[in-house]
């Protein structure tokens, strides 16, 4: 539901700007007409010319449309299980993105600071695209609940953050996504992977989303998922893959 609402949001910005560029053009069609008929030349040359210009900005923002519908993380495919070249700098960037959007679909009131840092060098690396994204939106879903929830405690003079980064290290490639909230207690650190297990209230959260994630990055791309914690600071999940 966070994702599709994500989606949603990317996409209606183009839409909005196509519809409004389009019943401005229907107007400016009409004063032609009118300038046409008293055989204003001058103006109806300038009016035509600014519904050309129009007609590019519509064909722009319907071309980005297309784009973003293009370059959704094959969200929509069931996962083939077949590893391809990706760009996992843009597949984060996308799926920050949509984990925002997401969740200010849900919550307006919601805000948060989102940061990146990405390392260019990586090019482009073999994974599975949907499962990977699924494993990155599951942690970005997580810290900004994380950061939300700390804003509620101490509204005042606290920045909801969440991070995310890449960065190639030796024949690793490693993706951190990282949070400014509470960090998690030693009790709990050591559970955190196993099916069910869930600190959040009852019906929002499953306890499935780090240990789909843990087999994900461990048995179906021979990474590793490790967390760095330090309460009151903050939490760090790093992706580890082959490069």
């Amino acid at each position: 539901g966070e994702l599709t609402a994500g989606i949603a949001h990317e996409i209606q910005n183009p839409l909005n700007f196509v519809n409004n560029f389009s019943e401005v053009n229907t107007e400016l069609i009409d004063e032609l007409k009118s300038e046409l008929a008293t055989g204003n030349m001058q103006q109806a040359i300038e009016l035509a010319n600014d519904i050309k210009e129009n007609e590019a900005k519509i064909n722009h923002h319907g071309k980005r449309a297309d784009a973003i519908v293009k370059g959704m993380p094959q969200h929509s495919r069931s996962s083939s299980g077949v590893k391809e070249p990706t760009d996992i700098n843009a597949l984060c960037d996308e799926y920050l993105r949509l984990s925002y959007h997401g969740l200010r679909a849900k919550d307006k009131a919601f805000n948060a600071t989102m940061k990146t840092d990405f390392d260019n060098s990586i090019g482009t690396i073999n994974i599975i695209q949907q499962d990977i994204g699924r494993v990155v939106l599951n942690l970005l879903t997580n810290a900004f609940y994380v950061v939300d929830e700390n804003k509620k405690q101490q509204p005042e003079g606290y920045d909801p953050t969440v991070s995310i980064s890449t960065n190639k290290n030796g024949d690793k490639v490693e993706i951190k996504v990282s949070d400014n909230g509470n960090g998690i207690p030693p009790k709990v650190l050591d559970k955190i992977f196993q099916p069910f297990f869930t600190t959040k209230p009852t019906g929002q959260g499953t306890g499935l989303g780090l240990s789909l994630s843990y087999d994900i990055i461990t048995k179906g791309h021979g990474g590793e998922l490790k967390v760095e914690t330090e309460e009151n600071k903050g939490t760090t999940f790093i992706i580890q893959l082959p490069s």
